[in-house]
This record gives C-alpha cells, sequence and structure tokens, in this order.
C-alpha cells in the first residue's frame, strides 16, 4: 500500500523558517517527479514546487520563488520543502504528491497530474 506522509508543519511567525518532509512507502517513486502542492482556507489548492525525478529540474509558484527550496533524496524516498522568509499568506495545508508518469524531462505543474497524495501538514504564519 503506497502512502505518503508529511512532516515538519506547526505555527511560526512570520520570517521565520520550516522544513516539510514527505516520506514515501510502499514502492520507490525515484523515477517519479514529486511536488508540494498547497491549500488555504476558502482557495483553490495551488502548486508550490515540483522537481523531477532526477532532481535535475524544478518549478516554484512564482510567490514563492526565491524562499522555498524544494530537494529530494531518492535512497530515501523522500522529498522536502525548505521554506525560508514565511509570511501569512503562507498559511495552508501543504501535501506533497507524486507523479503518475515517470521519467519526465519537465515536472508536471497541474494536481491532475499527480496520482498519490499525503494527507497534508498544517502550515500557519502569524503575522
Amino acid at each position: 500500500q503506497v502512502r505518503l506522509v508529511e512532516s515538519g508543519g506547526g505555527l511560526v511567525q512570520a520570517g521565520g523558517s520550516l522544513r516539510l518532509s514527505c516520506a514515501a512507502s510502499g514502492r520507490t517513486f525515484s523515477t517519479y517527479g514529486m511536488g508540494w502542492f498547497r491549500q488555504a482556507p476558502g482557495k483553490e489548492r495551488e502548486l508550490v514546487a515540483t522537481i523531477t525525478w532526477s532532481g535535475g529540474w524544478t518549478y516554484y509558484a512564482d510567490s514563492v520563488k526565491g524562499r522555498f527550496t524544494i530537494s529530494r533524496d531518492n535512497a530515501k524516498n523522500t522529498v522536502d520543502l525548505q521554506m525560508n522568509s514565511l509570511k501569512p499568506e503562507d498559511t495552508a495545508i501543504y501535501y506533497c504528491a507524486v507523479d503518475q508518469l515517470p521519467f519526465r524531462r519537465i515536472g508536471a505543474t497541474t494536481g491532475d497530474a499527480y496520482g498519490y497524495w499525503g494527507q497534508g501538514t498544517q502550515v500557519t504564519v502569524s503575522s
């Protein structure tokens, strides 16, 4: 059974940092892109960042570019999201997800391309 489990969320003051981690189990995802999405109350889910299976290509939403960094460890079957200079508008539930197709050279940027999802971790940034 495939499971994605996020951790590292919490409450932080504006300007602070958090590191989210997603651990996958049940199969290896070393040949699949992985991404982080978020959903704030009353808003649609949005892509935050994605990384290809090799780690050679990454994408960031404009709102987080320069502040967030996505990385992966294929040996550990994990993907992390380092979040710095957090803002209140970063408050949301953050989800990790795995692409449905292997070996993409350019990561998928829409949610419907992702086939496995974690249950999410809450990130709250106070002003």
